[in-house]
């Protein structure tokens, strides 16, 4: 093992036989005084010297790095099989909470409805209308509560706008009588997103809208309007034009007596 046990003296020790090895190498070629054979001699010692320590150095080395390496991994399992219950359950609630928490704030969305419609409003004040709105972009409304329950306890506060403390006590105040969730109402509210923006899916044509849009069930002066597919003739269809060809209306066999000849 190198000196003292650590790669600090390791080095030292290398350094030094490195050192020795350049000294034996120069000295003949400046002073002359070592002989040849001296010189290989000290040299090949110092370099198989130098080779073996480098060998144990390195394998002292690795032998300290495994233990150190075998002991975190201890330290890690011992670590895991203390906390392996507890930590990774409270990380899945903390992410399920983020997940389910709404991205904007209930505070945040009644100073946005608040202001729906209203340019000279400061966000402070909301008024029924505007809360109706807010519900029903948030889908609170259903058979359960409708916009007669909300004016009914908008009413109780005798004021045409309230402030966010006592909008949260009319919704406390809903919520208790109607029997629903005051978190579940709060949550939709929050993430209904900005005012204004609701999702409106394609309506589909009703059965007297799809009979009265069918030409092939026109009469009269509209039917000529209409070739056999349903396209539309133009001016063609709405300017009674004369035939001057000679033939009389509905005769089918136009043109047919010079290609025959």
């Amino acid at each position: 093992m190198y000196p003292g046990g650590h790669f600090t003296g390791y080095l030292l020790v290398r350094q030094a036989y490195l050192l020795s090895l350049l000294l034996l190498l120069l000295l003949p070629h400046s002073s002359g005084i070592l002989c040849p054979s001296l010189t290989a001699t000290a040299t090949a010692t110092a370099t198989a010297t130098a080779v073996t320590d480098l060998r144990c150095g390195s394998r002292c080395l690795f032998q300290t790095e495994g233990r150190n390496g075998i002991s975190r991994a201890n330290n890690m399992s011992e670590a895991g099989a203390n906390g392996s219950s507890e930590a990774p359950a409270a990380e899945l609630a903390q992410l399920a909470l983020e997940e389910t928490a709404p991205k904007v704030s209930f505070s945040d969305q009644f100073k946005a409805f608040s202001k729906f419609g209203d340019t000279k409003s400061d966000g402070k004040l909301i008024t029924l209308s505007q809360s109706d709105k807010w519900m029903k972009q948030a889908k609170v409304f259903d058979k359960q509560i409708t916009t007669t329950d909300t004016g009914i306890h908008f009413k109780k506060f005798k004021a045409m706008k309230i402030t966010l403390a006592d909008y949260n006590k009319f919704l406390e105040d809903l919520a208790k009588t109607k029997k629903v969730e005051l978190a579940q109402i709060k949550q939709k509210m929050a993430g209904c997103g900005a005012p204004g923006v609701l999702s409106v899916s394609a309506g589909k044509a009703a059965a007297a809208v799809d009979r009265l849009t069918d030409p092939s069930k026109y009469t009269g002066s509209h039917k000529e309007r209409f070739d056999a597919t349903g396209k539309g003739k133009g001016i063609a269809g709405r300017r009674n034009l004369v035939d001057d060809s000679g033939y009389v209306s509905g005769y089918q066999h136009k043109d047919t007596y010079d290609g025959a000849r």
